[in-house]
């Protein structure tokens, strides 16, 4: 698996930049492939090289908003014992504290301030999954709730979110009124990077349960969800703030590396339906009771139930002693036993 590391660098690279930009204005106008043609720029061969490649082939590019320094592999060395990258052909040398199992560095891209760093990581080989767990991801309350059906147990993660969403939504509200819109970008771009953050935390700590469960996990297909026209206009905020799809694909590519298997359920009815008899119930905000069987429980810790017990859409992935068939109609079964 490939994964891109940050690191501040410290170093100033606006000449280089320049003439990159020079350069990549040149290749979009003349639509050359040719590094003889941009040689006058005075740009390292190996970085007008690159660019070259980026906008020489696209068609579809017609400007230039943002312009980074793009290292090949070949003009890269690193030394994994001393922790340091170098870069010859711009005499640079950055220290990284990143993870070190890397088998090599791909690629580099520089701009004023950070380094990109793509690298090549292994990944564990998969499990073969005792159970599987339900994740469910929400708007309100806490933003993933995972169930396990084989032990009844439920964790609860990520309740801050909403609470920082509304917080930072009242200071751009005060913001805006003031006319100070240039202060509104930069709260508005804390934000993201806080959830940001705590959507890794919450993606690795679900990722790590299912490791120590020996557990697979499985989510709901979340596609057009924004689209969805049934819901109160005061729940247009926290829908339309929330980075579900963030929090999805952090899990998917912490759970490869870890070697857990993911895949995805049909999300209807998941907070409607009762984990113990599959019947429809009713949801009160929170609260979720079964009318034909008595159940009643946490809205959230039900879906997540709902979720590990369905089957996946992938017929051929995430079958076992889970399926709904087993505890529909049988009110006597303790929820999450395996029969």
């Amino acid at each position: 698996m490939i994964l891109t590391f940050k690191i501040r660098h410290g170093r100033d690279f606006s000449s280089e930049l320049v003439k990159a930009r020079k350069v990549a204005e040149y290749v979009l106008c003349h639509k050359t492939r040719s590094s003889k043609d941009v040689k006058q720029f005075g740009l390292k061969s190996a970085i007008a090289n690159q660019i070259l490649r980026k906008y020489g082939n696209n068609k579809k590019v017609r400007n230039i908003n943002r312009i980074k320094l793009t290292i090949p592999s070949q003009s890269i060395k690193f030394d994994k014992e001393g922790r340091k990258i170098e870069i010859p052909c711009l005499g640079f040398n950055v220290a990284y504290c990143f993870r070190n199992d890397y088998d090599k560095i791909n690629q580099i891209e520089l701009d004023n301030e950070y380094a990109y760093v793509s690298a090549n990581v292994k990944e564990e080989p998969q499990i073969t999954p005792k159970t599987w767990l339900g994740v469910d991801r929400n708007t309100t309350g806490h933003i993933a709730v995972i169930g396990n059906v084989t032990t009844g147990k439920v964790w609860k993660l990520g309740k801050e979110a909403l609470h920082i969403h509304t917080k930072y939504m009242s200071i751009r509200k005060t913001l805006q009124k003031k006319g100070k819109f240039g202060l509104v970008k930069r709260i508005r771009n804390r934000e993201s990077r806080i959830i940001r953050d705590l959507n890794h935390k919450v993606a690795k700590e679900i990722v790590d349960v299912a490791k120590k469960n020996d557990a697979g996990l499985k989510l709901e297909k979340l596609e057009g969800i924004r689209n969805n026209r049934k819901h109160e206009r005061k729940f247009n905020y926290a829908l339309h703030s929330w980075s579900f799809y963030q929090l999805q694909t952090f899990i998917e590519y912490k759970a490869k590396l870890c070697g857990i298997p993911l895949t995805y359920v049909e999300p209807q009815n998941t907070s409607k339906e009762c984990s113990r008899c599959g019947n429809i119930g009713i949801r009160d905000s929170k609260k979720f009771v079964c009318q034909a069987c008595g159940h009643v429980d946490h809205a959230d810790a039900n879906a997540s139930f709902n979720i590990a017990l369905r089957q996946p859409i992938d017929r051929n992935v995430g079958r076992l002693n889970t399926d709904r068939d087993v505890f529909k109609g049988n009110t006597d079964t303790p929820r999450g036993a395996t029969l």
